[in-house]
């Protein structure tokens, strides 16, 4: 977990800040979109992937990575696309 650095106040508008370092290390960035639910007694905050459907397998992650181009894939889909470039290639095809 995050020391007590992270400790943060709610503002009169019910905001609260993330630090800088928890963004980067979350790789949070500006404008993105988050979802927040409660689960139990905890408020569960994580990234909003709606608009970030792997172009292999059509799956939302928080794993997904976006590639040159603008490009987005999950684990599984670079897993299936990798075996799919490798099966290719033995076969000479590229």
């Amino acid at each position: 977990m995050f020391n007590n650095d992270y400790v943060k106040y709610i503002d009169k508008f019910g905001r609260i800040v993330l630090p800088t370092e928890m963004r980067k290390r979350l790789n949070i960035h500006p404008q993105d979109f988050m979802e927040i639910y409660r689960e139990e007694d905890q408020i569960v905050m994580k990234p909003y992937w709606q608009d970030k459907p792997c172009i292999v397998t059509g799956q939302v992650t928080c794993s997904n990575k976006v590639l040159s181009g603008g490009v987005v894939i999950s684990p599984e889909g670079a897993r299936l696309l990798l075996q799919d470039l490798l099966a290719l290639r033995l076969q000479k095809e590229i």
